[in-house]
């Protein structure tokens, strides 16, 4: 087996903007992100963080910049100089999304089971017995009773179906996950569930996430590095605990104070 260079990031982002218009709403955003490192992107509504990350995530082309990921012969790749079939391909296997509205990332027709199985399907396995043990096995993994596999998502509560998506996605083994704001909505109790489980998950699976949240607590729980962002900019980068206990630029120490009012 091939190794990675470690001296090599995982992701490089470098310089990446982005405007609709005259309205610029992504500027000069540079960030490296290395194997088995979770990055939370914190800000305020508006501030260009599910931007940047459809962006690096190639669902958004953006008007400059460079977003490279480290290929398993070890270079770093242009992601927009490839094909779409090219980044198809990686978005079935190496990547992940984790939509905010689960309905989003999921069939929501079809049954559980099907949604797990259907990436792998993706990727060529087309034996029905091993399909279904991994998409059971799945299921358990991710707090879903394995009896619920013929069941569809829309009978499925809020939190049963982020979780449900976050199987679908982490069944190929990829190297990177995109989150967008993956425990908006959900109830506090059920929050609180679903990061316990992510941050296992991540450990376990030796997992490189980008997560955009607004919820600084949320940060602080699953992500090594953190950026803020404001008005489409990187104001503040850095270790999360360092810039959540020692905040220097007045935006992140707002955002921080923000939390510890009562």
């Amino acid at each position: 087996m091939q190794t990675l260079d470690n001296t090599l990031p995982l992701l490089r982002v470098q310089g990446v903007g982005k405007r609709y218009g005259e309205r610029v709403v992504l500027q000069e955003a540079s960030f490296e992100l290395w194997p088995g490192e979770v990055m939370a992107v914190v800000g305020e509504s508006g501030s260009g963080k599910t931007t940047l990350l459809n962006a690096i995530a190639a669902r958004s082309r953006p008007d400059n910049g460079l977003v490279e990921f480290l290929s398993r012969e070890g270079k770093l790749q242009d992601i927009y100089a490839m094909s779409e079939a090219q980044q198809r391909l990686l978005a079935r296997t190496d990547w992940g999304f984790v939509h905010q509205n689960p309905a989003d990332g999921l069939r929501m027709d079809v049954s559980a089971g099907a949604n797990v199985g259907e990436r792998l399907m993706g990727l060529g396995q087309r034996h029905y017995g091993q399909l279904r043990n991994t998409a059971q096995d799945w299921l358990q993994r991710v707090e879903i009773d394995a009896a619920r596999i013929d069941d569809a998502p829309r009978t499925f509560s809020g939190g049963m179906r982020q979780r449900l998506q976050i199987a679908r996605n982490l069944v190929t083994h990829p190297r990177l996950v995109f989150m967008d704001e993956p425990t908006s909505g959900l109830d506090v109790s059920v929050q609180a569930r679903l990061l316990d489980m992510l941050r296992q998950l991540t450990r376990q699976m030796q997992l490189a996430v980008v997560i955009v949240t607004h919820d600084l607590a949320v940060a602080r729980l699953l992500a090594h590095r953190m950026i803020v962002m404001q008005r489409g900019k990187v104001v503040e980068a850095g270790l999360t605990d360092q810039l959540l206990d020692d905040p220097q630029h007045p935006y992140t120490q707002l955002l921080v104070s923000s939390v510890l009012q009562p």
